[in-house]
């Protein structure tokens, strides 16, 4: 019996270690998480673009957003000077997954010329790199190490008027990294558009 219960005990304790804790506010990653990679994603530049390819920055800002959402328009000013100021340490990477026609990739380097992104701007048609994330909104930010650990997810700060902000998350949080430091916000909600992910169909029996 007592064999039973240790034997019962382990299988418990290995199947719940295969399903890693998601977030506050994240249904997939958690802070500390490794961070998903991707590879071979086209840009607005007519390159492919792998997060391996960023292996000398100490940090990478992953950025989810898009063309069509308003508040991800909001934001491209602050994302752009973010990138500028912290070109020696960051490497700001944004990625568009939806899959409407303002979204897709035409459409985006119309936007990054018009706008002079600072950054590279990716498409994933797949949307795979989203679900990976657990990105739910645009924009949404995930800050990683240089172990590729998250180590901020959610929101660039608290509010979509620049004017008004009062706590800037994602800068607060780079600044405790670079001090090897925890933030005191790891995690906040997003604020913006749900990303556009197509339903999942069901494979006929």
């Amino acid at each position: 019996m007592r064999t039973l219960i240790l034997v019962c005990g382990l299988w418990l304790t290995l199947g719940m270690g295969n399903q890693l804790p998601a977030g506050q506010f994240n249904d997939v990653l958690n802070i500390g998480d490794v961070a998903p990679a991707w590879m071979d994603l086209p840009g607005v530049d007519d390159k492919k673009h792998s997060l391996a390819d960023l292996k000398d920055k100490p940090f990478v800002l992953v950025v989810f957003t898009c063309n069509s959402c308003p508040v991800s328009n909001d934001y491209e000013e602050r994302i752009n000077a973010f990138a500028k100021k912290h070109a020696d340490n960051v490497a700001v990477i944004a990625i568009n997954v939806n899959t409407v026609a303002e979204d897709k990739l035409p459409k985006m380097k119309e936007r990054a010329k018009e706008k002079k992104y600072a950054f590279p701007y990716l498409y994933d048609e797949s949307q795979k790199i989203g679900k990976d994330y657990g990105a739910a909104y645009t924009p949404e930010f995930f800050l990683l190490n240089k172990e590729r650990k998250v180590v901020f997810m959610g929101g660039m700060d608290d509010n979509s008027d620049p004017k008004i902000v009062k706590h800037h998350y994602l800068e607060d949080a780079l600044q405790a990294a670079v001090k090897g430091e925890k933030p005191a916000t790891a995690e906040t909600t997003s604020i913006g558009c749900r990303v556009r992910y197509l339903p999942v169909r069901r494979k006929k029996s």
